[in-house]
C-alpha cells in the first residue's frame, strides 16, 4: 500500500477493519476503491489480493473461534502459535488480533517456552526452568510444555509462569487443570494440541486461561477477493 501511494495511487476503504462481511458469489461486496495509473494498479494487484485474501481468511477463522468462547461465557483467550508463514508472521499475527484472538508469542524473545527437546537437553524440567530463569531474568516469562499431571506439577514447583497442558482429552484436561489451579493459583494454564473448531468448546473450562491453536494460521481457507477496473 505504501509503495502504491508513492507512485501516485490512493485507496479508499469502504468497510472498517475487523468488520464481518457476509459475502458470496451472488453477493459481491465493494470493500475498497483504488485510483491511480492502470499500469501501477495492475502491478500491485496480485500481491495485494494475496495478502488480503490470506489475512482475511485467518481473521475470519479467529473471529469464529473467539465467538465460541464469548457465546459460552468463557473468560479465557484463544491464541495462535508461532506456526506462521516465513516472512509473513507480522501480517498473520495482526490478522489474529483483528479476529479477536491473542497472537501469542511474536518471536522467541517474547517468552521462553521449554518443550520436550529443551527439557531432555537440560536433563529435567526443574533444571531447564532454572537455566531459563537465569538467562531471562525477572522480565521474561517461562512456559513449560507438559503432558502429565506429574510433569505439570514439577513445572509449577520449579517456577514456571505458564504451563501448557498438551494433547489432553477434555475430561482429562478438566481433572488436571482443577488440581493445578487448586495448588498453584497464580500459574497460567494453557491447553493445546489437536484442538479444532468442532472440539474447542469442550476445552473452554474455567480453569484454563489460554487455548492455543496452530490451525488458526495453518491451512486456513482464503477469502475470495478480486480487483475490477472500472470502464
Amino acid at each position: 500500500y505504501q509503495r502504491r501511494v508513492r507512485v501516485g495511487c490512493v485507496i479508499e476503504w469502504h468497510v472498517k477493519e475487523g468488520e464481518f462481511l457476509d459475502g458470496s458469489d451472488s453477493n459481491r461486496i465493494l470493500v475498497a476503491t483504488m485510483k491511480g495509473p492502470a499500469r501501477r494498479l495492475l502491478q500491485a494487484e496480485r500481491i495485494a489480493l494475496n495478502i488480503i485474501a490470506r489475512a482475511s481468511g485467518q481473521a475470519t477463522k479467529a473471529r469464529a473461534m473467539s465467538k465460541i468462547g464469548v457465546d459460552k461465557g468463557w473468560k479465557g483467550r484463544v491464541a495462535g502459535t508461532r506456526k506462521t508463514t516465513p516472512g509473513f508472521r507480522l501480517v498473520e499475527k495482526y490478522a489474529l488480533l483483528v479476529g479477536g484472538c491473542d497472537p501469542h508469542r511474536m518471536d522467541l524473545s517474547s517468552m521462553i517456552m521449554l518443550k520436550d527437546n529443551h527439557i531432555d537437553s537440560a536433563g529435567s524440567i526443574t533444571l531447564a526452568v532454572r537455566a531459563a530463569k537465569a538467562v531471562g531474568g525477572f522480565a521474561i516469562k517461562v512456559e513449560v510444555e507438559t503432558d502429565t499431571l506429574e510433569t505439570a506439577v514439577e513445572a509449577c514447583e520449579a517456577g514456571a509462569d505458564v504451563v501448557m497442558l498438551d494433547n489432553y482429552k477434555p475430561a482429562e484436561l478438566k481433572t488436571v487443570a482443577v488440581e493445578l489451579r487448586k495448588r498453584f493459583p497464580n500459574v497460567l494454564l494453557e491447553a493445546s494440541g489437536g484442538i479444532t473448531k468442532e472440539t474447542i468448546a469442550d476445552y473452554m473450562i474455567d480453569e484454563i486461561d489460554v487455548i492455543s491453536m496452530g490451525n488458526l494460521t495453518q491451512g486456513v481457507p482464503h477469502v475470495d477477493f478480486s480487483m475490477k477496473i472500472k470502464k
